[in-house]
């Protein structure tokens, strides 16, 4: 009895363990396809080549305000601040993050 309770909470943990790391890579993909979006302005993982500023490494908290204050009209631009209202709070962090972690 006792060896078929460890058997069946191991292979829970497995489960889960499984379970998690396929969510963590959908989660992944799916900020590396909202981030693929600024490519053509900002370049390749934000490493722009040409006098739009480039988004790799710049720090997250700056990043995250600067879109929020597109898409709230306090920053204007000529793009940006239709683009920034498509973007959810949670997903503006998250694309943050993603530059964050960019080297230049």
């Amino acid at each position: 009895m006792k060896i078929r309770l460890v058997t069946r909470s191991a292979a829970l943990l497995l489960v889960a363990a499984c379970g998690w790391s396929t969510a963590h890579a959908q989660d992944a993909a799916y900020v590396r396809g909202m981030a693929a979006t600024c490519t053509f302005c900002h370049g390749t993982d934000g490493r722009s080549v040409g006098t739009t500023p480039g988004l790799a490494g710049v720090e997250k908290g700056y990043m995250a305000q600067q879109m929020k204050d597109f898409k709230s009209g306090k920053r204007p631009g000529t793009i940006m601040h239709q683009l920034a209202k498509g973007y959810t709070d949670e997903q503006i962090e998250q694309m943050a993050a993603y530059f964050a972690a960019r080297k230049q």
